[in-house]
């Protein structure tokens, strides 16, 4: 079982020298993916306007843009709520980055009330992620949410 709230504790403390959004999120992204067991994909997707740009990550190469409702990436932007799919071949619209994904997780990530990117996690496993997931990686990004800065971010 993963506890969240030490990790939540280790990107506070992590981000206390260096605030800047880039290395916070680049190791926020390994924290998550040495962390967390059966994943093949930890990171973030930065808004740029009106759509999604791959920010810092762990695993394979990664889709570079992603349009706010295509995917499970824009539909957790586009509709401000965290995306938990167990079958990610079942959901509409679907944005196959890696064939070996099968399901993902997509938190929000927000500054000053807008949504400023989101948080996505994949795994080969189907039903990888639960409740408890879903609760401790938004407790997660809430506190990433206070110690990080977002300077030089459009959007």
């Amino acid at each position: 079982m993963t506890d969240y709230r030490m990790l939540s504790k280790q990107i506070t403390s992590l981000a206390e020298d260096e605030p800047f959004f880039i290395p916070v999120l680049s190791n926020a992204s390994a924290l998550l993916y040495e962390n967390m067991e059966d994943l093949n994909w930890a990171g973030f997707y930065l808004m740029d306007k009106d759509s999604l740009v791959l920010g810092p990550f762990q695993g394979k190469v990664a889709c570079i843009r992603i349009a706010l409702g295509k995917g499970v990436c824009g539909t957790a932007a586009q509709k401000d709520e965290t995306q938990l799919v167990a079958n990610v071949h079942e959901f509409p619209g679907h944005i196959a980055c890696d064939s070996a994904s099968n399901s993902e997780i997509v938190v929000p990530i927000h500054v000053n009330g807008k949504v400023a990117g989101v948080l996505d996690i994949d795994s080969p496993s189907l039903n990888r992620f639960s409740d408890e997931d879903k609760e401790g990686l938004e407790l997660f990004v809430k506190e990433l949410e206070k110690v990080i800065d977002f300077r030089n971010l459009q959007f």
